[in-house]
This record gives structure tokens, C-alpha cells and sequence, in this order.
């Protein structure tokens, strides 16, 4: 009996271990842009390509639709997410009220070993812009504000920003950014000179525009209307 229950759970943990590889490796290739928003992202294929049972691909794609990266329809199988303008919108304005927020707490509890961490981050991150490797370099700016946030000692904010540091990462994808492509976003040095005086004030003040520079540098202008102007295409094939 024991030896049967011990198999058993045994086998449950090996199971739990591919539902992480497949929801990490899914996880990873949006956030880095490997699959594109839009993309099908079909059953069989998955489950082919990580060699593994639909049900741990099925529990992978419900946990990404959880957390808004994928988008499934009933008959239509999952896709990976694409924004929509006003849902941009909204998740720059999320990450005002935190990350400006929490600024006061940030330089209240930070320590010379967060300023080591966030300077290296800054430092792969300035080595990935020079090298022209947008995709690296879009991460580390996550992992920069992920972990400057982290330091507030609030894990329910810092969780909450992961998802929005990775949905960003999706509208990035899909409304582009000349400010992230052409090389230049800030490597966040000014920051981490502000947060080593001790100067919050200047810190909240440098963070609200670096997260409207990135959002204004984001093509997010009205798509035009998928109906043709009929009148103005033949009033011009008359003249």
C-alpha cells in the first residue's frame, strides 16, 4: 500500500515537473517575442514538440490565459495574446500608480547589495543595447523594474508587476518601440544615482517619465476602419 501511494506520488511530481518546464518554456518564448502575438499556439504541435500529454499543454495554456498572455476561444483553440490599445493603455497606467508608488518604501529599505544587483542588471542591460539584441535587452529592463520593486518588500505587488512587466513585453511586440529598437532606453544609471543619495522625490519623479517615454515611443495610434471608404475610392476613379 505504502509503495503503491509512493509511486503514485512519484509519478504526480513528474507530472507537475513537465506542467513547469512547458508553462517556463511557453512563459519565456512570448515575453522574449519568439511567438508572436496573434500566433496559434495548436494542441497537437505543442504536445509533439515537448514530447508530453495534451492535459500538461492544456494546463500550461489555461495558466498563461490566467495571467493574460494567451487568449483561448472555445473551437478556436489558444493564440498568443494581442493587446488591444486601450488595454496598453491601461497597463502603463498600472505601472505608474506601483512603480512610482513604491518608490519612498524603495529607498527606505534599500541596501548597498540592491544597488550592486540593480547596477549589474544595468550594466547587461547597456552591454545588450550596444550589441543591438532588443530581445535581451527588453528583458533586463523587466528584471530591472521587477527587482527595484522587490526591494519595497511587498510580494504581491512585486508578483503583480511580473504580469505586467511580461504583458508590456507583448504590447511592445505588437506596436513596436523606436525606443527600445533604435537603442535608446536609458539604463536606468540616472535611477540608481538617485536611489543611492536617498533622493525619493527626484527617484518618483525620473520613473513617471521614463514610463512615458517608453509608452509614447509605442506606434498606438487608432487602427483605421477595416471597411473601405466606397464613396471616396470611386469619386477619385471619376475625376
Amino acid at each position: 500500500m505504502l509503495r503503491g501511494l509512493s509511486a503514485a506520488h512519484h509519478q504526480r511530481g513528474e507530472e507537475g515537473t513537465k506542467d513547469e518546464l512547458v508553462y517556463a518554456r511557453l512563459f519565456t518564448a512570448i515575453i522574449e517575442h519568439r511567438l508572436q502575438p496573434g500566433m496559434k499556439l495548436p494542441e497537437d504541435a505543442l504536445t509533439e514538440s515537448f514530447e508530453v500529454s495534451r492535459t500538461v499543454i492544456r494546463k500550461a495554456l489555461q495558466r498563461l490565459a490566467l495571467e493574460r498572455l494567451v487568449t483561448i476561444l472555445p473551437k478556436r483553440g489558444a493564440t498568443v495574446a494581442k493587446p488591444t490599445i486601450a488595454e496598453a493603455k491601461n497597463i502603463f497606467a498600472a505601472r505608474q500608480l506601483i512603480e512610482v508608488g513604491t518608490l519612498d518604501q524603495v529607498v527606505q529599505n534599500i541596501r548597498p547589495s540592491d544597488i550592486a544587483e540593480l547596477r549589474e542588471i544595468a550594466r547587461q542591460e547597456h552591454e545588450a543595447q550596444h550589441a543591438r539584441d532588443h530581445r535581451q535587452a527588453i528583458k533586463l529592463s523587466g528584471q530591472f523594474h521587477v527587482r527595484l520593486l522587490s526591494i519595497a518588500g511587498n510580494d504581491d505587488l512585486t508578483d503583480f508587476l511580473v504580469r505586467l512587466v511580461s504583458r508590456s513585453s507583448l504590447i511592445i511586440a505588437v506596436y513596436g518601440s523606436s525606443w527600445s529598437a533604435d537603442g535608446k532606453c536609458d539604463s536606468h544609471d540616472a535611477l540608481i544615482a538617485l536611489l543611492e543619495a536617498g533622493d525619493a522625490a527626484q527617484a518618483k519623479t525620473w520613473m513617471s517619465q521614463h514610463l512615458k517615454e517608453v509608452e509614447s515611443a509605442l506606434d498606438m495610434s487608432p487602427e483605421e476602419d477595416s471597411e473601405p471608404d466606397f464613396k471616396k475610392i470611386f469619386s477619385e476613379m471619376e475625376s
